[in-house]
């Protein structure tokens, strides 16, 4: 099943050529309104989904760094085990992968993701997310939908 890992190689691709391009053109901060929902809007997110233990010292970096290497580990290994008909499963793997090794480069590289995306309503604001993390929510929503059998046939 390691056929599908050209998934994880355009999540990765398309994670980082969009962080870099925003990096590149945008102040840290800055926000550009492209509907009455959504904005772009550079921030550096230290800490983890939702900004989890953001304010946590610097410390977090390498747990969540090492946390990625583990994790992109186990789903490599299951990716290869994987039977040749659990193509759900394969594709769902391979976008986490994909979003898992984005952000830690992030964090290697930076100790910091960068984040942009920036969903909202009214004053109400989603946190600020990126490709590598929607790659991982579509890729846990298949796996959540192989898990309770969506789409499979009666044997």
């Amino acid at each position: 099943m390691l056929k599908w890992l050209w998934i994880s190689l355009l999540t990765l691709l398309l994670d980082q050529a969009s962080k870099l391009l925003v990096d590149s053109s945008m102040r840290l901060y800055e926000s550009i309104p492209l509907s009455p929902f959504f904005n772009l809007t550079y921030v550096h997110n230290t800490g983890a989904a939702f900004s989890l233990l953001s304010e946590a010292g610097g410390w977090q970096r390498w747990l969540f760094a090492a946390l990625a290497i583990i994790m992109s580990s186990v789903i490599g290994v299951w990716l290869w085990r994987l039977k040749p008909h659990e193509t759900r499963m394969a594709i769902a793997l391979s976008l986490v992968l994909g979003g898992a090794v984005g952000n830690l480069i992030d964090r290697i590289a930076y100790g910091y993701v960068i984040d942009f995306l920036d969903v909202y309503y009214r004053t109400w604001h989603w946190p600020a997310f990126n490709v590598a993390d929607s790659a991982i929510c579509i890729g846990v929503g298949l796996m959540i939908l192989d898990g309770i059998g969506g789409g499979r046939k009666a044997v």
